[in-house]
């Protein structure tokens, strides 16, 4: 069916500003590679730069070939998606290839929290694996949950649970949450780093090399940001005025930030004497803040 000029003139805006998000949500995985590289020791950061680049290449063909499926096919199944399998009947009436682009772009910045819980102790071809299998599956089938129209979470299906569903605006949960569990499960299974803490139990400081990179990364992820809610909103011209409840006024975003840093304060504490390790505090930061 051919859209009228209107229609083509604001499906056009939709497209540009879509991708200009997707662009700066894509720039955190520069951030994530410079706030890593500057939290870890030098023998290691030439390790971790490379995991974030792992990130990107194999999320990439992970999400193509199947997360993407799984995150938003089939709007019938409640737990996860079934066609739309390497983009085949993409694009159509729903979904386009800036969409895609978009919640890629999110998929590899859940691999990207993660990459920072098991730094200085990971074998690289291990997480070749991890990361292939966190883009394709794991925060895909969690998405279709909350984000696709029939997930057993969304608000938006016929039979939300308890009525109302889970609203997640742009990723406290899908995306913060599962980087930050399945970081956790990293750092627990592989244990901490040696030397990390002494005989007795008691943390031993081990600093990172660079304070450059890690404010560098700070302010490139800072900058994603502007992308990663924002674009959100999907459609810049049509979804607004449905979409504005679901954003917190200035006042609001000042007090979540000022009791996140003490969630974040008490969880490096808690984690300290259960001797936890986990280097850019990702489970503590995304997890902890990410469930307030």
């Amino acid at each position: 069916m051919e859209m009228s000029w209107e229609q083509s003139v604001t499906y056009s805006i939709n497209t540009v500003y879509l991708l200009f998000s997707a662009y700066l949500v894509f720039v955190m995985q520069l951030g994530f590679a410079m706030l890593c590289a500057g939290s870890v020791r030098a023998k290691n950061a030439m390790n971790i730069m490379l995991t974030n680049v792992v990130d990107a290449v194999v999320g990439s063909i992970s999400y193509y070939l199947f997360g993407f499926a799984f995150a938003f096919g089939d709007t019938s199944n409640p737990f996860i998606g079934t066609n739309f399998f390497a983009l085949k009947d993409i694009p159509n009436t729903s979904f386009d290839y800036s969409f895609f682009l978009y919640q890629w772009a999110f998929a590899i910045a859940v691999a990207g929290i993660t990459s920072g819980s098991i730094a200085e102790r990971t074998q690289f071809s291990a997480y070749l694996v991890f990361s292939f299998f966190l883009s394709g599956f794991v925060y895909p089938v969690v998405a279709h949950w909350v984000w696709s129209s029939s997930g057993w979470l969304s608000a938006s299906s016929t039979n939300p649970l308890f009525a109302s569903g889970a609203i997640d605006f742009a990723g406290s949960g899908v995306v913060h949450m599962v980087g930050a569990v399945a970081g956790f499960w990293g750092a627990l299974i592989e244990g901490p780093r040696v030397g990390r803490f002494d005989a007795f139990g008691k943390p031993v400081p081990m600093r990172g090399h660079n304070a450059t990179l890690v404010v560098l990364g700070t302010f490139l992820l800072w900058f994603g940001w502007f992308g990663f809610n924002p674009g959100s909103f999907d459609k810049i011209l049509v979804a607004y005025p449905s979409t504005t409840n679901q954003v917190v006024e200035p006042w609001a975003a000042i007090v979540c930030g000022f009791f996140s840093a003490w969630v974040l304060i008490g969880l490096n504490i808690v984690v300290m004497k259960l001797n936890f390790d986990d280097p850019l505090e990702a489970t503590q930061l995304h997890g902890g803040c990410g469930a307030c």
